[in-house]
């Protein structure tokens, strides 16, 4: 009997002992040159967002990633001298809290930093120009000189992120330079080789723009930034994207100026898609939800009213719960991720204007 007790309350534990693991949230707000700081009480009765710590970060740092092992996060600008580029490596204390920062310099800007798992190489894609770096981690996770610059000769890229299986990268540009680069990716010496064919070729008005892989499938999604809705892609053995659904989500009729998809995440455990819809000069701010079907499909859910402009998106540690970021609306609101992928607002929180990066740890 106690032993069958016992086993209940382990089972309990793993099941929901994480949801109530309190995490921090981390932001860069390019207009203050700030770093915030705030902590998620998910306690049983009440969950509260709080903040404790705005960094002077001493430039306008606006995009975040933080590194897979250590505790260290990166912040960069998205504007700057080419070799200048102003950043900084924030070092953490091992309970996540804010220990100190040191300044750096990148190649280029970046509108979208990453990390391969092993934590060899930080990746930036610029917006501006297109390029794509990959920069060298020492021991300690600073970045050194990049080498490997990508340059295909056209702006509006805006994402880099590698597979579960590290082997190839995919960057998306938008407006009117969509496409859809494809290339092989050398986890060991950051070295980058184009495929054959090198476009994916994105379906005409989609705009590919953030991704997110299935787990455990060979499955890629894309928020489509023009097309404001999602594309899913099969990824073959030989790392090409095949496109296998472009799905439109706003009603019909409805206009698509002045509306443009943002972030994409998915669960951890593959079930559910996120993504940020953003009413430049419409009144129709909301988060687009999916479910992932069993062949990695995705069905389209339904809209969860958001506040204006919802830009960054991002996931407690447990993923429990969705963080978005409302650049216009100048708040930072959590969300519950409810079993069936209904989102259920649980706190927000005022911040600066115009953040629109954010990572929890």
């Amino acid at each position: 009997m106690l032993r069958r007790l016992l086993f209940l309350l382990g089972l309990k534990l793993f099941l929901f002992g994480n949801l109530w693991a309190d995490f921090q949230v981390f932001a860069p707000c390019s207009q203050t040159s700030t770093l915030w700081i705030v902590k998620a009480h998910t306690g049983k009765q009440k969950f509260e967002l709080k903040v404790i710590k705005k960094v002077n970060l001493g430039f306008k740092g606006r995009v975040i990633t933080k590194h897979p092992h250590k505790p260290l996060l990166y912040v960069i600008s998205t504007r700057g001298e080419e070799g200048r580029v102003p950043g900084a490596v924030i070092f953490l204390n091992e309970d996540g809290s804010y220990k100190s920062h040191k300044g750096i310099h990148f190649k280029d800007d970046a509108c979208f930093l990453s990390l391969d798992k092993e934590g060899k190489h930080l990746l930036g894609i610029s917006y501006g120009s297109g390029r794509l770096n990959v920069y060298p981690l020492d021991s300690d996770g600073i970045p050194g000189d990049a080498i490997s610059t990508i340059n295909e000769g056209m702006n509006k890229a805006h994402c880099v992120l590698l597979p579960p299986d590290g082997k190839n990268l995919y960057i998306p540009y938008v407006k009117n330079n969509l496409a859809l680069l494809q290339y092989s990716y050398d986890g060991d010496s950051g070295k980058i080789s184009p495929l054959e064919p090198k476009n994916a070729n994105p379906p005409e008005g989609t705009g590919p723009r953030h991704m997110a892989y299935h787990p455990t499938l060979p499955m890629v999604y894309f928020s489509n930034e023009q097309g404001v809705g999602l594309s899913v892609y099969h990824r073959q053995a030989n790392g090409q994207l095949k496109v296998k659904q472009d799905i439109n989500i706003l009603p019909q009729g409805m206009s698509k100026i002045g509306l443009s998809a943002s972030d994409l995440l998915i669960t951890p455990d593959g079930k559910f898609l996120f993504a940020g819809l953003r009413g430049h000069k419409q009144n129709f701010d909301h988060i687009s939800r999916y479910r992932v079907l069993e062949d990695g499909r995705a069905e389209f859910l339904g809209l969860t009213k958001a506040e204006k402009i919802p830009w960054g998106l991002t996931l407690s540690p447990n993923g429990k719960y969705l963080m978005v970021s409302a650049t216009l609306g100048s708040s930072l609101n959590a969300y519950r991720i409810l079993p069936g992928g209904n989102l259920q607002e649980v706190d927000s929180l005022a911040w600066d204007t115009g953040i629109s990066d954010l990572i929890t740890r």
